[in-house]
Parts: C-alpha cells; sequence; structure tokens
C-alpha cells in the first residue's frame, strides 16, 4: 500500500457554482483577506457589483450594487473598504453605515488589510497605514525603493508587532520573472531591498529560549535557481539565543522551467512553511531547521490569492478557475512521513513535540529508555515531559524515577522529573500529588500557590485533602480546580466566605444541607446570615431551601427585624405563602405595629388571614387598617364613626369598597353625629353619589333636615350632572339657603333643569330680584310669557332691564309682546330707541311688519342710515317702503349699495319686473334674473346681461338645449348684444360659449357676421382659425372656400387638423399654398398615398430632403433600387440602416453596394463598412473584399466572418478570419473547406478548446486519426469537455483510437483524474486485460465511484475488490469476495480488508465463508478479528456448528480475556481430548465459568485426575464437605487433608479424622493432625487416640498442644507482673522522636491520604493476626511430618 502524504487538499467551493463569471476572477477582481470573506468584482449587464462570499455559508453569497476599482473585506468582521480613483471609503455592511472616508493625493496602487484594525496603502511613491480607529488619517510609514519602479505589487505583509514592513513587486525581465522585495525596519527607519517572489513574517519559539522570535521568511528563483531563506530579524529578545541564518535549496521540477513563487504561509502551530507556486505547486518546509519535507502540483490553475486558513492551520486559496482549496498539514500522517519516508526521526521529533502529534510514540519511548539506561536522568526526564499526548507521563515513569539513585550534590531525580514538568507543562493527578506531599510537609505552600496560579497542577480531591490541614484556603482552591462540591461548600462555610456557597452550588448543581449551613451562618454573622437565607430562597427558579424552616431558623433567634426584612424580600404574593403572611404581618402587629403599618401599606401581601390580622390592627390602634380588612357591616359600623381618628381622605376613598347598603348605613350612623361628621358624609356623598344613586343620598339629607348638607351636596355635583331633580332640588335648597346669587348663575349655566318646573317655581317663590325668571325665560324663549307676567305685575323696570342689560337681541320679541298687549306706540318708539346693544333688524321688521305696523318704524330705520349704518336688514327694510311707497325706487335700488339684491329683488318680482331685473343684476343674482326675464320675455335685457356678464358657466345654462328659450336668446345675442359691443373680451366669451355649447352651424353664423361682414374684427387671427376650424367640423364642403379667401390663419396647425379630419386635398392645397413642400410631400405619401403624385412633386420641386423623404417611402413599400437612387439623388446617407434591412431582406446587394460606397464618403460609421464588407461578400467580389480589408477601416470584420460562415460563404468566411487572426473561426472554416492539416495549423494558433473538439471531430469523422489524436491531446485536459470526446469516439466505434488518445494523454502535465477515470472505463468495457495494471499504478488519481460502477458492470471482480479496498468501502470488498470467491479472493487481502469493514455481521459472515470453503485457514482469520469480535458469540456460532475443537487454537488465544464462554467452551474441548492437565491450568488462569456445573459434570468422569478436578472445584467454591467427600471417596487422602486444612471448619476435619480410623490409615491420621492442626480440638484428639489405641501417633500432636498452653500462660503471668509494677511506678511521658518524611511515606502511625484514622492499608494486618497461609509458632506445613528429634520449646 502507498505511502500516505504529510499534507491534506479539500476543495471547499467552486465559484463558478454560485453565479461568480470566470472572467472576474483574477487578481485585480478578486480579493481574499483571510478565510472568512472573498470579495469579488463583476459586472452583470450594465451593473457593476460586488459579491461579498461568507465562507461558514458560500452557497448564499450577498450581492451589492457597488461601482468600485477594488474591495477588500476585512479579516473578521463584515466591514467593507472601497476604492474608487483616489477615493478611499469604509463600510459597515451589518449596521449599513459608512465609517471613515479619505482622499488620496496620489493612485492606490495596491492595498490590504494588515490587521483587523489597519490597511497598508501602497501608491506609487509611498506606503500609508490606515487605522480604522477614530478619525484617523492614513500615516506614511516609509518611502518606495528604487527597485521596485516598474513591479507589479502583489503583496504587502507585516510582522504581529509591525516594527517590520515588507513590501513585494514583481515585473518580467530577460524571459523572466523577476521578484523585488522592500523590507523596512519601522525602529530604525531603514530600507533593505531583497531579491524575492514571496515571503512571510511569523512568531516562533524554540525549546531553548524563554520568549518567541521574529524570523523572517522568504523563496527567490533567480538565474541560479530558487532560495528559501529563513532569517531572525531583529535583536534577539532578553535571554533568547540567536536563530542562525539559513538558506536551503527551493527546487522546482524540470517541466516547469518558468515556475516561480507567487505566495507563502507559515503554519503557526505547526512551525511548517508553505511555499506557492505560479504553475500550482506547494513546496512544505520546516521552519526550524529548512528542511524540504513535501512538493507536489495541487493545482493546473495559478492559485493568485492566499490567506492563512485558521481551522487546520494551513492555507487557503483560490486559483483561475475558481476553485477554493485549503491545504494543510496531515496529523495523522505527517510524523510517520517524516520518520520512514525521509528518513530523519530527529526532524519528526521535533515536529511531534512542537505540535503534540501522535505517530513517535516508539521513538520517544525508545530514547527515554536508552537515556534512563544509561543514566541520563535530566535528559530522560526532558523526553518524558516533551512527549506528545503524555505517552511517558505516566505513574510507572514516577516509580522509575523514584527508585533513581540520586547523584551526590544533586536533587533527587523525581524532583529533576518534576522541575522539567513545570517548565513545560501541567503536572497531572498523579504527578502533582507526588510532588506537593513533601512540599507541604516542609512548609512551603506558598510553591503550591505559585503553582495553582500558573496552572502548573491538576487539581483532585486527593490533593486538596493533603493541603486542608495545613490551609483551608488553598485546600479551597484546590477543591475548586479538581470540582469536588462538597469539599467546597464545607470549605466556604469554613472559611466565612457564605455568599459564595449557593452561586457555587447553583453553578456546579450540588445540593448540600442549606438549613444546617444558616444556623452556622446565623450563629457567627447574623448580618451575612440574613443575606444568605434570602439568598437560599431567591437565587434560581426554585429554592434551596423551605422559607418555613429559614423562618423558624430567625425566631429560634429572636430576630423578629431581621426575619421581617427577609420575609418582605422573599415572599411573592403567591396563594401559597398565606400563611407566610400572616406570620409576619402578626409578629410585627405584636412587637412593633408601626412596620406591621408599613407593610400593610405597600398592599404587596394579600394572602394572609384578613380577620385576624383587622382584629390586631383594631388592637394596636390601627383603625384604618382594621377597616381595610374587616367585613362584618357590625365591625365597619363600630369603627367607621370615630372619624376624628380616620384619615378623612382614605375615609372617602374606603367607602368606595363597600356596598351601596353598607355605604348608606354607615353614613345614617354617621348623621347621628352631625355636626363632627357632616363635611366627611358630604364628601363621601359627593364622591360616591352615582353608586349610591342621588335620589337616596337626598332623601337622607332632607331626612335629618340639613338642607346646608343638601346644598353643598348637591353643589358639589351640579356642574358635572345631568339629572333635571339635582338641578332643580339645588335651586330649591340654594333659595332656602338665600343663595340668590347661586340660583342665578345655575339658572344661566345649568342646561339640565326643566325650564317650565324652574319659572313656575321661581314664579310662585316671589324673590325680590327677578333676574333668576328672566334668565329662565330668556334662555328657554319664554320671553313672552315673561313681558306678559311683568306688565301684568307691574314690573316694567325690569322689561327694561331685560332688553337693555341682559338680551337686547330679544328685543323684537319684546316688541311683539307689547304690541299684543296694545301697548302705546310711544312706550314702544321709547323702548326701542333706549335699546343700545344689537339687535336683529330683520326680526324686528317681520314682528312689526306681521301686524302691519311696518311704518312705525321707517323714523327709526331712516336715522340708522344717516348714522351710517350699513346693515343689510335696515336698507332691504327701507327699500320694501320705498317701493310700496313708490318713492322713486329705481334710482334707490341702483345707487344704494347695502341692501340685499336677492330678498329685494324677489319682493318686487310680483310688483315691478324691471324693478326684480335691476336689483338682480345689481346683486348678479343670475339665476333670478335669468328666470325673470323668461318669465316676462325680458330676452334683449338678458342677452345684453350675458354679454356683459361674461361667465361661461351661466352661458352653459341658458345655451342648454333643455332651455326652451335659447333660440329667441341666440337670436337677441346674434342680432342686437354683439352688434353694440366693441370689446374682444365680449365676443371672445360668447363665442367660447357657442363652441362649448356644441352649437356650430350657430357659431358659423356669428362668425360669418363678425369676420366676413367687415366688422373690426374681420382680420383676427383667431376668428379666422375658428371659422376654418368649426367648418371642419360641421360643413367641409366650406373648408376650401374659407382657405382661399381668407390669409390670416395659422396655417400649419390648421393643415394637421384638417389631415386628422381627412381632409387630405385641403391640407395639402395649405402647405401648397404657403410652400411647406416636406410636408406637402408627406401627405401625398402618408394620406394620399400615391407614390407617382408624390415622385412628380418631388420632380418639381427637386429639393433635397423632399427626396429623403421620398426614398424613405419608396423603401417602405419595397421599392429598394428606387429608394437607394432617391436616397442618391438626396446625397442622404441617414437612412443607411433601413436601406441595409431592405437590401438584405430583398438580397439586392449590388445596390446595396452602390448606396454604401455614396454613404461611406459621408458618414465612416462601423455599421456601413461592415455591410460593405458582407454585399462585397454576398456579390463574390473577393478581389474587392481583400482590397477594402487591406486598407484601414472600421468593418466589424469578425462579425461579418461569422455571418459568412453561417451562410456557407466558407471562402469568404476563410479571408476575413485568417484577416483578424480568429484561428478559432478559421479553423472551423478550414473543417468545412475539408484542409484537416491547415485546420489543426490554425486550432495550435487559436489554442480554444472548442476549436480543438471541432477540430478533433471533423478529423474523426475524416478519419484522420493521427490529427484526431494532435487536437484530442490537448482536449482531454479539461475535465469538462471529456465527456464528450469520448462519446464521439464511443458512438462510431473507434475504441481503440480513443484508447490510444487516452493513454498519450496521461503523460501530459495537466493530466487530471477524468482521464485517469475514464481510461480505468474504456479499459474495462474494451481490454479489461490492462484495467488491474492501471489501476496498480493510478489508482490514486481515479475517480473510484464512477470505475467502481463500471468494474461491476464488466463482471471484474478482483478489479473491483481492488477499488473497493483504496476506496475505503471495506465492506463491499468482502462482499465481494465472499459472492465470487473464484475470482476475487485473496486471503492476505481477505484478512487485511475484513478487519477493517464497518458492518459487524460481515464478520461472522467471513467465518461461515471461511467455514466452507477454507476452514484449515479459519483460525487466522479468527486471529486477526480477535479485537474486533464477540467472543461470546463467536463461541455460540461455532458450537452450533460443532466446529469447537476446529478453533481449539483461536480459543487460547482470546482465553486471556477471561470469558465465560470462551473458557466453558475450551474447558469442553479439553475435556473431550482428556487433557487434565490443560483443563487444570485453564480452571486455575481462569476462573470465569460455571464451577458447579463443570464439578458436578466431571465428578463422573471416568478418569480420576477429572474427578480430582471436581473436588478442586468444590473446594475453591467453599463446597468443603463435597470437596472431601469426592476425595474419600478416591482416597486422594493428601487432597482430602489439604482441603480440610484450608476449609477451616472443624466438622470436616474431625470427620476426616474419624474417617481415617475408620478405615485403619493410621498415618493418614497422624498427618492429619499436623495439616489440620488449628482446628482439632485436643480433648477430641486424646479421646479418638485413647479409644483406638493409637496414643504414639498422636503423642507428638499431644506435646505440642501442651507445649502452646503452657507458653500462653507464662505470658499472662509476665503481663500481671508488667502490670502492678506499672502501677507501683509514675507513668513516664512518652515523646516521639522526629523522623525523616519520605516523599511516600507519613510519619509512623499516621494512615495514608484519604483514609479514616483507625483504617488499616490494604495488606495490613490488626496485631496479633497471621498473614494468610502462615502458621502458629512452632506450627509444621500440613502433609509433613516432624523432623526426628524434634523438641518443642
Amino acid at each position: 500500500m502507498a505511502q500516505s502524504l504529510p499534507i491534506k487538499f479539500q476543495e471547499h467551493l467552486q465559484l463558478q457554482n454560485i453565479g461568480i463569471n470566470v472572467h472576474s476572477i483574477g487578481f485585480s477582481t478578486l480579493t481574499m483577506e483571510s478565510d472568512k470573506f472573498i470579495c469579488v468584482r463583476e459586472k452583470v449587464g450594465d451593473t457593476a457589483q460586488v459579491v461579498i462570499i461568507d465562507m461558514s455559508n458560500p452557497g448564499t453569497p450577498m450581492r451589492k450594487p457597488i461601482s468600485a476599482d477594488s474591495a477588500i473585506m476585512n479579516p473578521t468582521s463584515k466591514v467593507l473598504a472601497l476604492k474608487a480613483g483616489r477615493q478611499l471609503q469604509i463600510f459597515n455592511i451589518e449596521m449599513k453605515s459608512k465609517m471613515k472616508s479619505h482622499a488620496m493625493p496620489d493612485d492606490v496602487i495596491f492595498w490590504k488589510w494588515v490587521n483587523l484594525n489597519t490597511i497598508g496603502i501602497v501608491t506609487e511613491t509611498v506606503v500609508y497605514h490606515w487605522s480604522m480607529e477614530g478619525d484617523s488619517q492614513p500615516v506614511q510609514m516609509f518611502e518606495r525603493h528604487a527597485s521596485l519602479v516598474g513591479c507589479q505589487i502583489i503583496n504587502y505583509r507585516t510582522d504581529k508587532a509591525q516594527k517590520w514592513l515588507l513590501l513585494v513587486g514583481i515585473k518580467s525581465q530577460e524571459n523572466r520573472v523577476v521578484g523585488s522585495m522592500q523590507l523596512y525596519s519601522v525602529e530604525r527607519k531603514v530600507s533593505q531591498p531583497i531579491e524575492g517572489h514571496a515571503a512571510s513574517f511569523t512568531q516562533f519559539k524554540k525549546p531553548e529560549n524563554p520568549q518567541e522570535s521574529t524570523l523572517f521568511s522568504f523563496a527567490v528563483r533567480g538565474a541560479q535557481g530558487g532560495k528559501l531563506h529563513v532569517i531572525e530579524v531583529g535583536q534577539p529578545a532578553e535571554g533568547n539565543q540567536a536563530i542562525l541564518k539559513k538558506a536551503v535549496e527551493l527546487n522546482f521540477p524540470p517541466e516547469a522551467a518558468l515556475d516561480f513563487p507567487v505566495a507563502m504561509q507559515i503554519s503557526p502551530k505547526y512551525g511548517i512553511i508553505f511555499v506557492i507556486t505560479k504553475f500550482g505547486y506547494v513546496h512544505m518546509y520546516d521552519l526550524e531547521t529548512a528542511t524540504c519535507i513535501y512538493m507536489n502540483r495541487i493545482s493546473g490553475e495559478t492559485i493568485f490569492v492566499t490567506a492563512p486558513h485558521e481551522p487546520s492551520s494551513g492555507l487557503i486559496g483560490v486559483n483561475k478557475k475558481g476553485q477554493v482549496l485549503t491545504v494543510s498539514v496531515d496529523e495523522n500522517t505527517i510524523v510517520p512521513y517524516v520518520s520512514n519516508v525521509l528518513n530523519n526521526p530527529e526532524l519528526a521529533l521535533r515536529i511531534s513535540i512542537r505540535a503534540n502529534l501522535g505517530g513517535a510514540e516508539e521513538l520517544f519511548v525508545r530514547r527515554f529508555n536508552l537515556l534512563f539506561g544509561q543514566g541520563n536522568l535530566s535528559e530522560a526526564a526532558k523526553v518524558a515531559a516533551t512527549a506528545p499526548k503524555g505517552i511517558l507521563r505516566t505513574v510507572e515513569t514516577i516509580q522509575r524515577f523514584q527508585q533513581a539513585p540520586t547523584a551526590a550534590g544533586q536533587n533527587s531525580p523525581l524532583l529533576q522529573y518534576f522541575g522539567i514538568l513545570l517548565e513545560q507543562s501541567q503536572l497531572n493527578k498523579y504527578e502533582a500529588l507526588e510532588l506537593c506531599r513533601p512540599v507541604i510537609q516542609q512548609g512551603k505552600k506558598q510553591l503550591i500557590e505559585k503553582w495553582l496560579k500558573e496552572d502548573k497542577l491538576e487539581c483532585s480531591e486527593e490533593l486538596g485533602d493533603l493541603v486542608k490541614p495545613f490551609d483551608a484556603t488553598l485546600a479551597l482552591s484546590v477543591y475548586l480546580r479538581a470540582n469536588v462540591p462538597q469539599k467546597v461548600v464545607q470549605c466556604f462555610a469554613e472559611t466565612g466566605q457564605f455568599d459564595k456557597i449557593i452561586l457555587y452550588a447553583r453553578k456546579v448543581n450540588y445540593r448540600p444541607d442549606f438549613i444546617q449551613v444558616l444556623r452556622g451562618v446565623m450563629r457567627v454573622n447574623p448580618q451575612q446570615g440574613s443575606e444568605f437565607a434570602a439568598k437560599l430562597v431567591k437565587e434560581g427558579e426554585e429554592p434551596l431551601a423551605e422559607t418555613n424552616q429559614i423562618v423558624d431558623v430567625f425566631m429560634e433567634l429572636n430576630m423578629v427585624q431581621q426575619c421581617t426584612a427577609f420575609l418582605l424580600d422573599v415572599l411573592k404574593n403567591d396563594p401559597s405563602e398565606g400563611p407566610l403572611q400572616t406570620r409576619l404581618l402578626e409578629m410585627n402587629l405584636l412587637t412593633a405595629p408601626q412596620v406591621a403599618d408599613a407593610i400593610l401599606g405597600n398592599q404587596t401581601l394579600t394572602h394572609y388571614d384578613r380577620a385576624h390580622i383587622a382584629h390586631l390592627c383594631e388592637k394596636a390602634g390601627l383603625l384604618q387598617r382594621a377597616l381595610e380588612h374587616y367585613t362584618d357591616i357590625y365591625d365597619i359600623k363600630r369603627t367607621v364613626v370615630h372619624t376624628h381618628l380616620l384619615n378623612r381622605e382614605w375615609l372617602v376613598t374606603y367607602f368606595g369598597s363597600l356596598s351601596v347598603e353598607d355605604s348608606l348605613e354607615c353614613l345614617k350612623t354617621m348623621m347621628q353625629n352631625m355636626r363632627q361628621n357632616l363635611p366627611v358624609v358630604v364628601a363621601i356623598a359627593t364622591k360616591y353619589h352615582e353608586q349610591l344613586s342621588t335620589q337616596s343620598l337626598v332623601d337622607m339629607f332632607e331626612s335629618f333636615k340639613s338642607y346646608e348638607g343638601l346644598y353643598h351636596f348637591l353643589g358639589s355635583i351640579v356642574n358635572f350632572s345631568q339629572d333635571q331633580d339635582v338641578h332643580f332640588k339645588y335651586i330649591q335648597a340654594a333659595c332656602k339657603t338665600g343663595q340668590i346669587k347661586e340660583v342665578e348663575r345655575i339658572c344661566r349655566e345649568s342646561n339640565c333643569y326643566n325650564p317650565e318646573r324652574v319659572k313656575n317655581f321661581l314664579k310662585e317663590a316671589k324673590l325680590t330680584d327677578q333676574l333668576p325668571l328672566i334668565i329662565v325665560c330668556d334662555r328657554f324663549d319664554f320671553v313672552h310669557d315673561l313681558v306678559l307676567y311683568l306688565y301684568k305685575n307691574n314690573l316694567p323696570k325690569y322689561i327694561e332691564i331685560y332688553v337693555q342689560k341682559v338680551n337686547s337681541a330679544r328685543l323684537p320679541v319684546v316688541v311683539g309682546g307689547l304690541l299684543d298687549v296694545d301697548c302705546s306706540d310711544d312706550i314702544i318708539k321709547n323702548l326701542v330707541a333706549s335699546v343700545k346693544g344689537t339687535f336683529s333688524t330683520d326680526e324686528l321688521v317681520e314682528e312689526v311688519e306681521k301686524r302691519n305696523r311696518l311704518k312705525l318704524l321707517q323714523p327709526l330705520l331712516e336715522a340708522r342710515v344717516h348714522s351710517g349704518n350699513t346693515e343689510a336688514a335696515t336698507h332691504n327694510a327701507l327699500a320694501k317702503i320705498y317701493i310700496d311707497s313708490n318713492n322713486n325706487p329705481e334710482r334707490f335700488l341702483r345707487e344704494n349699495q347695502y341692501y340685499d339684491s336677492g330678498a329685494v329683488g324677489r319682493y318686487c318680482e310680483k310688483r315691478d319686473p324691471h324693478l326684480a331685473c335691476v336689483a338682480y343684476e345689481r346683486g348678479q343674482c343670475d339665476e333670478e334674473l335669468i328666470k325673470v326675464c323668461n318669465e316676462n320675455s325680458l330676452f334683449k335685457t338678458e342677452a345684453r346681461y350675458l354679454v356683459r356678464r361674461r361667465d361661461a358657466d351661466l352661458w352653459g345654462t341658458v345655451l342648454n338645449p333643455d332651455n326652451k328659450y335659447r333660440r329667441q336668446l341666440i337670436d337677441q345675442v346674434v342680432q342686437t348684444a354683439l352688434s353694440e359691443t366693441q370689446d374682444p373680451d365680449d365676443v371672445s366669451t360668447c363665442v367660447k360659449a357657442f363652441m362649448n355649447a356644441d352649437l356650430p352651424n350657430e357659431l358659423i353664423e356669428l362668425l360669418e357676421k363678425i369676420v366676413l361682414d367687415n366688422s373690426i374684427f374681420a382680420e383676427h387671427r383667431n376668428l379666422q382659425n375658428l371659422l376654418i376650424l368649426t367648418a371642419i367640423r360641421a360643413d367641409t364642403t366650406r373648408v376650401m372656400e374659407y382657405i382661399t379667401r381668407l390669409d390670416n390663419y395659422d396655417a400649419p396647425d390648421i393643415a394637421n387638423i384638417a389631415i386628422n379630419s381627412e381632409l387630405y386635398e385641403e391640407a395639402f392645397a395649405i402647405y401648397k399654398k404657403f410652400e411647406v413642400n416636406t410636408s406637402a410631400i408627406e401627405v401625398l405619401i402618408k394620406y394620399v398615398k400615391n407614390l407617382d403624385r408624390a415622385y412628380e412633386f418631388a420632380e418639381r420641386c427637386n429639393e433635397a430632403a423632399v427626396w429623403s423623404l421620398l426614398g424613405k417611402a419608396q423603401l417602405d413599400a419595397g421599392m429598394v433600387k428606387e429608394a437607394v437612387d432617391a436616397y442618391i439623388k438626396a446625397d442622404d446617407p441617414s437612412c443607411y440602416q433601413e436601406v441595409i434591412q431592405a437590401s438584405n431582406n430583398s438580397g439586392n446587394f449590388e445596390d446595396l453596394v452602390r448606396f454604401l460606397l455614396m454613404a461611406r464618403k459621408k458618414v465612416r460609421e462601423t455599421e456601413i463598412e461592415t455591410e460593405l464588407v458582407f454585399a462585397f461578400a454576398k456579390t463574390n467580389r473577393l478581389a474587392d473584399l481583400e482590397e477594402f480589408i487591406s486598407t484601414p477601416n472600421h468593418a466589424q470584420i469578425g462579425q461579418v466572418g461569422e455571418r459568412c460562415f453561417s451562410e456557407g460563404m466558407f471562402e469568404a468566411a476563410k479571408i476575413l478570419f485568417n484577416n483578424i487572426s480568429n484561428y478559432g473561426r478559421l479553423a472551423s472554416t478550414l473543417v468545412r473547406l475539408g484542409e484537416y492539416q491547415a485546420a489543426v495549423d490554425a486550432a495550435k494558433k487559436a489554442n480554444s478548446t472548442r476549436s480543438w473538439k471541432e477540430v478533433c471531430f471533423s478529423c474523426v469523422d475524416g478519419k484522420e486519426f493521427r490529427l484526431a489524436q494532435i487536437c484530442g491531446l490537448h482536449i482531454v485536459v479539461h475535465a469538462d469537455e471529456l465527456g464528450d470526446l469520448i462519446n464521439y469516439y464511443q458512438n462510431r466505434g473507434y475504441f481503440d483510437e480513443l484508447i490510444a488518445l487516452m493513454e498519450a494523454g496521461l503523460g501530459q502535465e495537466r493530466a487530471h483524474m477524468g482521464m485517469f477515470t475514464e481510461l480505468a472505463i474504456l479499459y474495462s468495457k474494451y481490454k479489461p486485460e490492462k484495467m488491474r495494471e492501471h489501476l496498480e499504478m493510478f489508482w490514486s488519481r481515479v475517480n473510484i465511484p464512477k470505475v467502481l460502477r463500471a468494474a461491476e458492470q464488466a463482471h471484474l471482480w478482483a478489479e473491483l475488490v481492488f477499488l473497493y479496498d483504496k476506496y475505503e468501502e471495506y465492506d463491499n470488498a468482502i462482499m465481494t469476495m465472499m459472492t465470487h470467491p473464484t475470482e476475487a479472493w485473496k486471503e492476505s487481502t481477505f484478512k487485511d480488508v475484513v478487519t477493517k469493514v464497518a458492518n459487524i455481521e460481515l464478520y461472522y459472515r467471513a467465518l461461515q465463508f471461511y467455514v466452507d470453503f477454507h476452514p484449515k485457514l479459519v483460525n487466522d482469520l479468527l486471529v486477526a478479528l480477535v479485537p474486533r469480535l464477540d467472543h461470546t458469540r463467536c463461541v455460540s456460532f461455532f458450537e452450533k456448528r460443532n466446529h469447537l475443537r476446529l478453533v481449539k487454537p483461536y480459543l487460547r488465544v482470546v482465553q486471556q480475556h477471561n470469558n465465560k464462554a470462551i473458557n466453558e467452551a475450551l474447558n469442553d474441548v479439553l475435556i473431550e481430548e482428556e487433557d487434565y492437565e490443560g483443563l487444570r491450568k485453564s480452571i486455575d488462569t481462569f476462573n470465569n465459568f460455571d464451577n458447579i456445573t463443570l464439578a458436578q459434570r466431571l465428578e463422573k468422569h471416568e478418569l480420576i485426575e477429572f474427578r480430582r478436578i471436581a473436588a478442586y472445584l468444590y473446594k475453591m467454591n467453599n463446597r468443603w464437605q463435597q470437596s472431601v467427600d469426592l476425595c474419600k471417596k478416591d482416597r486422594l487422602f493428601a487432597d482430602a487433608m489439604q482441603y480440610s486444612g484450608e476449609s477451616r471448619q472443624i466438622p470436616v476435619a474431625e470427620d476426616l479424622i474419624a474417617w481415617f480410623l475408620e478405615i485403619g490409615r493410621h498415618d493418614c491420621f497422624a498427618a492429619c493432625l499436623y495439616s489440620c492442626y488449628d482446628l482439632l480440638r485436643p480433648d477430641v484428639i486424646m479421646e479418638l487416640a485413647w479409644k483406638h489405641n493409637i496414643m504414639d501417633f498422636a503423642m507428638p500432636y499431644l506435646m505440642q498442644v501442651t507445649r502452646e498452653y503452657i507458653s500462653k500462660v507464662d505470658k499472662l503471668l509476665q503481663s500481671d507482673a508488667e502490670r502492678a509494677e506499672e502501677g507501683e511506678t509514675p507513668q513516664q511521658s512518652m515523646m516521639m522522636e522526629p523522623q525523616m518524611l519520605m516523599i511516600t511515606a507519613g510519619p509512623p502511625g499516621m494512615p495514608p491520604v484519604g483514609m479514616p484514622p483507625g483504617a488499616m492499608p490494604p495488606g495490613a494486618m490488626p496485631p496479633g493476626a497471621m498473614p494468610p497461609g502462615a502458621m502458629p509458632p512452632g506450627a509444621m506445613p500440613p502433609g509433613s511430618f516432624p523432623p526426628q528429634g524434634y523438641q518443642p520449646m
């Protein structure tokens, strides 16, 4: 299998697929400042757009209609910088606002974002930096060096601190592209020119340096070859060693002789330099060593823009085809690649350490072991610390350093190891524990604090427990980092940080016993306790503790104030909080009523026991709060009468909460003490009268005879009430309380009382002042009654007061009333004369006139006129008097300016119509005057009035056809009115009226009288126009006469109107009369449509304009030749487009040539010359054609060539295409002419895919396969065209030629995946024997899914398996091999692939396949699948098929998993094979099986060894009796004694002893005494030995027992003596000597960390206990006998 590459390529996007035009993909139109956005300028139609592609959502590009020379997106945010000319602008796209703008003094030739906030701007001479922040302007950084003159600027870069700036440009020189760079130091203000094509800055930290270095890398391809340089710029940082300059070869392949670097990006994560070249190659170099790692071609097109790709720490670029590609390091393969392929393990280690990559584990382990073995522990520690992914940072490594010896004068190896780890990374859990244990015991906790701040320790609960006895705060920090909630809360409480407990508990979702914590807090700090309690309830959605329990805690400590504050803070007024609310109020009412009052006043609590709280409030003197809570009316009445103790405003408001009945009851109760409570009652009644009903309140006041209260109550509501009774009662109450002024006011202002009722009441009241009655009668039109009442009651004074002071406008009614009661004229005249106020004269005249007493007013009226009165009514009355008395009325009517014409005219209509006309004319009362004239036949008067009036609307009225008097009126107008007038406006208005009335005949009659009768208006132009127009409209027979007789009219306009009226001859006569020849011929052409008359007229006129019009008409009529002649006579080429179109349509190219030659002399238009060339071609005048195109011209030769080509004029097309060097179309033309070799040569010059295809397909059709192959080689490199080429060959059956073409194409530099893929498919179809060889060579370059389908269709199973394997479709590969084993199966391939399948079921299908076809190899397959198989299922699989013995080797291999099914299966096989030794070994090693079942099975086995194993199994399962019985059955004495001793059961041992005696085995009896020594009872043994007379066999045992008991008695005596001695002497204090602390052990007697006091560590024994397998002093091992001469101690 081929070695995996250290690099990854990925295509993220194809810009053409999202609508970007390929012509817009280039260095000048596309920018990419980062991997976030791509910005493209393109033109769609006539609209310029900026397309912004967000790489996080590339499918929906943002298009903005922006016209700009350049656009660059900010690297991270949606901020767009635009350049148009010298104007720069920055826009925020999201905010849709302009951020900054600036006009540059010079042209900007390149610009780029150098960081998130700064743009670098390059002009021809200077480089600027422009910050996006604030209002700053571009700042000059440096001037361009002379070496960059004439260069195209392609990049501008800075280092991270912007202390070093670099400008990069390229230019063509000596047939190669030369790179020039200018490196500028900001600090030193010095520039250095450098030859180079691509460069980059980066920050790099060497392992031995404490700080980063700034490296400058650049690549150049000069005349001597390519170089890559890596240099440290500036002075090394303090403490850093300088990084040496490196320069290495930058190799280019031979086929890329003109290639050169175009971009460079450096991966800071991996320390890898990526160099991109123009030909699409990528070079990977290690930054630290400048070692070349990899080089290959990644793109067939130039990648013209690149940027860092942050997700992969690689680069992202765009090539000219619009592919957006990323190149990055493959983390999984780069280290193995460098180590194995490049054979550079040192570099592999560096890269692995630098980027924390796997792949070099064996190298690190090998180096570590080597250094450790050599004793170089410090270097070994460095290797362990720097190994990637912590592969060497294990407990075993710590133990190895612990066990290593410490050199003299040095720290221990472990401390050295920890020191290196602390410098480079964080210690893990075990490392932190081992380091901190001695440190904390030595009192150096500040070191631990320092390490924690630096995040050098992995915190754990064990570490916190270790630190806590010495520093609780430090332990808290550890617990927090280790996320041990219970310990954190405990530490917070112990350190008094109560406010942090809840925050932490919620953060980590931990719930301690908060009530217990609260009690502790309250005892220590009540203030913090209150805050803590509030947080317990308020923090989060659910409370952390029950509020009742918290209140109990407060009350236990009698903290009422704090409890109140807590409850007010946490209660949310939910219904469930009722008891708590009651409890809160009760505790405060009993101890602090003011607080309770404030709480109740806030009204935040509503769910407490209101009745209980009300009684407590009344007892506490809070009557207001008591009333708020009482609901029983008796309680309320008892409390509410104490108004002097209640706030009045509140009490009034309170009544709003009572029912109507309760309110009235309370008010009546309060009225019983009227002196004290009346103001409050009035206020309450006023506010709630609507609810309580005004009538009920009035009845209440009247029942207590409180008119004062009634007056005040009604006075407060009367202004807002609409109730008549309220107003009447108020008037009554005011009268009874003597408030006459208020009666007067309410009578004047109120609109709601019943006036009749009030008037009658006031009459009856006999008030001393009659003004209220006057006001009521005046307001409600009771004036007549008032006058009668006052006149009858002899109160004339009040009549005068009324008309003089109250309402003078009522004088007419008063006069009428006085006239009705026969009051004398003198009184009335005096009364009228005394009134100075205004009154209606009309009404007065009407009142007097109704009673035939109008002359009574003449003196008054004349006096008022003489005094200058201009009132119309006064003058109207005088006019009526003069008309009735015939006192020169016409003069009055004409001269008086103030009377009402309408009123007086109507008065005169029946008396004198003439006077009515005079009055109406004076007032322009048109309708009335017309009506009077019509009714009285005054038409002459009416005609004169209409002419003088000049009112179009009025004329329209009288000339309406519905007017039956119209004819008489028209006669008077024509005969009299217009003859009398000399004013042209009168005539004009009259004529317009006739026109508007659509009276053409009458109008003609009128105009003839005016124009033709030699009046003063005879030569009036407008009237002549009107006469002719009217004749056109009404009588066309007169039009020619008028045209001939009249001379002063608007000829063009009249002619146009005549044309519109289809009077073409009249129009022609007008134009001809006035010599407007062009218009005249237009009439003949357009309307008369007689081209012969037009031609004769043109011959007679012989004007160019006339010939042009005639030519146009002939051209429209299809008379091309005649039209051309006319245009030539007119020498007019203006209509060349129409002539060309007509000639093309008619095919009349000879005449067209004549016309175009004429036109070309006057107009040098492209279209004219283009059409002339085409006309030459159409007329086959090829010589003229060649001569014309060889001279300077503006013809579109290419367009004409295309037209000739489309119409089959290939010779002409050949000449034209050759002339303009359009080799593509020339090749197409030559193909049509059969000149294939020439076509190929033309296609070479065209170098166009379309041309190659066309020529290739034509050569194929002509069977010129050699030439077709030449063309095809240029087509196959284009993936989009490959399919058409293949189909063309295949459809015609040229398979061998197609394969030869494809094979020849593989050797090309631009060979792509499609070529390899299609060739593979062709092999599968036509040459299957060559497919495998092709795939093995080029599998990585084919489209495997496509070839898979082809191989499957061709039944090439071996090749199909090969492809599935390479495509990583391992499931399909296995299925294919199993389905077609004869052709596809191969053992090594099968075993390699089956381990990679995803479908587990395939494992078992593979097993079945092997069982069926290759049973001898099944174990090899099983061993290969061991890590992936379900062994239980696998065993079941073979067990069902009775093939367990077949897979015994597999069972042996997997038994190490101690799987029950495996163990039982293997045990079955071993039993079947009678391999008891293997069975015993299996049982001892692997215990996961059904012991009892196996024992029961073996118990009946015919071989004793298997039955012995059964006894052993019973023993292992503590079935001691069964085990011993089975041993006894088979007389396995040694096993029986051993199992009895191990059982530790006295009955089993004694039963065995007794059995030995029964069968007479005294030797076994003696041996059993020692094997079961501690289980046997001495008395039982002595009895058995005495009974069976074998005391000799039992004597050694008895001696040992005796010795043991004697030793125990001696120890007891010694202990008694020591206690007695201690009682006599004083007890001495004991001191523990200090001992040195070890890293892994605590002081003697101290349990290990994390173990509770009194517990024993694992493996420890309590005092006096024996370890397993040990024997008491003097005992012997089981089965042995005491040596000869044995003497007990």
